[in-house]
Formats: structure tokens, C-alpha cells, sequence
């Protein structure tokens, strides 16, 4: 069984998030087996997908596993699966997956991006916790939860360097009941072609740091296009390995580009 292990939202080996795809030819085997790939894969997230009959909603069945857990929205797996799909000739035109939280559709645009279709999250602001701030070690200037497909914190920092400096007590954070924490901040220099950064931390789930975590940007974009005043901007995500996520607000849906690619072709000797 051919699996691959693919850099999202990078144009280059060794940047943005990397994930596992598994093209599977029927359905999807057990779950245990496919908790065992994602564990002995050992990334943020390994995707498992196989074709659906013609005629219906969605092209693709696509499901996402950490290395801990299955997860209900993956960003950056679904852009690495699109891109094999693309890549190898699977594909063409927009690609419509079937997904726990719906129908998720990409498309290649021609210069070379890959344009998803997702849900927008909401946005609703709570009180700051005092654990969050401890666990955090940083002053934090707003708290907002996420709608139920994302399940994030969104924290927002006072500046970049806040953001960049960050070194999060973990085991506090493992025990918070949440997917993860995501802390932002506004861009300290938009030249540099991002308008904000972020972090995001998911120890929960088995991921100390996610270096890209796409579906977070459904929430990240409606933040910063509020605040900004445009509909229209790039985020710059990670701490060691950062990717770029360019995002645009359309109501209830948020387009997220972003270009991937191949760093491992192989074989998987263990078969369902």
C-alpha cells in the first residue's frame, strides 16, 4: 500500500506541516488499524481516503487521525491529500470530499495553489481563564471560544514577539478541555506578506505544537478580517517550521490556499 508523507501550505521540502495520505481502494478498515498507521506515522495528522461511487455529493471519503485520536477537521491533511490526488493524476478540477464536518471541496488553481472550501467558525469571547494565562506564561488580551467542528481557544497576545516567545507549560495545557489552544497577534510588519501570526498548541491530542493547523484559520480569519477590516489576508503559523495560509472570509464559508508538496513516496508492508 503506497503512502506519502506531504508538506502543507509550503512550496518546500522541509517546511510548513507535514502529513501522512493513504489512498485506500475500498473502504476505510478498521479503526484500530487506522489509529495504528496514524501512531506509527507519528505526524500532527495522516489522512485515509477512497473513492465514492459516481453520482453522488462528494468524490472522496476523508478521515483524519492523530497520532492519539480521530479528529473531526484537518486542514493541512486535506490539502496534502488534495495535492496527491492532483499530483498523480486522480484528479482533476474541484475535488469533493466527504468529511465528518460535511462536504469539503478543493480546488487547483493555475498557478499551482490549492484553493479549500470550509466551513467559517464562530467566534464567541469568554473571560480570560488565570490557568490559561499561567499555562501560557504570557499577559493575553482577549479569549475566544471556536464553534464545535474546531473546539480551539483562540488567544490573542499583545504583539508578534509575544507570539514568537512563547513557551507554553504543556502539561498544563494537556489537561485543558479543549482541541487545542491557538494564540495569535497581529503582524508587527505586514511588508513582509503576512497581516498576522499564530501558534497553535495540542497536547490533548498527542501534538505538543502543530507547525500549520489549517482548520484553525477558519477561526483565525473572521478574527483578524473583523479587526483588520478586510476579508482578504495572509496568516504566518509556527514556532521551528512556519507555512503561510492565505484566507479569504466569504459568510458562512472561508476559502484557505496554500501549495504543498511530496517528501516521502512509499510503501506500507503492514496491510489491513
Amino acid at each position: 500500500m503506497r503512502i506519502r508523507i506531504v508538506d502543507a501550505f509550503t512550496d518546500r521540502p522541509f517546511g510548513g506541516n507535514p502529513a501522512g495520505v493513504l489512498l485506500l481502494e475500498g473502504g476505510f478498515p478498521t479503526d484500530g488499524w487506522l489509529q495504528q498507521v496514524a501512531a506509527e506515522v507519528n505526524l500532527s495528522e495522516t489522512a485515509f481516503a477512497h473513492p465514492l461511487p459516481p453520482g453522488g455529493e462528494a468524490d472522496w471519503a476523508l478521515r483524519w487521525f492523530t497520532p492519539s485520536a480521530e479528529v473531526d477537521m484537518c486542514g493541512h491533511a486535506t490539502l496534502a491529500t488534495a495535492h496527491v490526488l492532483v499530483t498523480s493524476g486522480l484528479a482533476t478540477g474541484t475535488i469533493r470530499f466527504s468529511a465528518r464536518c460535511g462536504i469539503l471541496e478543493v480546488t487547483p488553481a493555475g498557478d499551482g495553489t490549492l484553493v479549500m472550501d470550509f466551513p467559517t467558525s464562530s467566534l464567541t469571547e469568554v473571560e480570560t481563564e488565570a490557568a490559561v494565562e499561567r499555562a501560557l506564561g504570557a499577559v493575553v488580551t482577549s479569549v475566544h471560544d471556536t464553534s464545535a467542528h474546531i473546539g480551539d481557544l483562540v488567544v490573542e497576545l499583545a504583539d508578534e514577539r509575544a507570539v514568537r516567545e512563547l513557551t507554553p507549560d504543556l502539561a498544563a495545557l494537556r489537561s485543558y478541555a479543549r482541541r487545542g489552544i491557538m494564540v495569535t497577534a497581529a503582524a508587527e510588519d505586514p511588508s513582509r506578506g503576512y497581516d498576522f501570526v499564530s501558534r497553535g498548541f495540542f497536547p490533548a491530542l498527542g501534538i505538543d505544537e502543530d507547525p500549520v493547523t489549517g482548520s484553525a484559520h477558519t477561526a483565525l480569519a473572521p478574527f483578524w478580517a473583523q479587526r483588520l477590516g478586510r476579508t482578504e489576508l495572509v496568516g504566518l503559523q509556527g514556532g521551528a517550521r512556519t507555512g503561510l495560509v492565505r484566507v479569504r472570509v466569504l459568510g458562512d464559508r472561508t476559502l484557505l490556499t496554500g501549495r504543498a508538496v511530496t517528501v516521502i513516496d512509499g510503501e506500507l508492508l503492514s496491510a489491513p
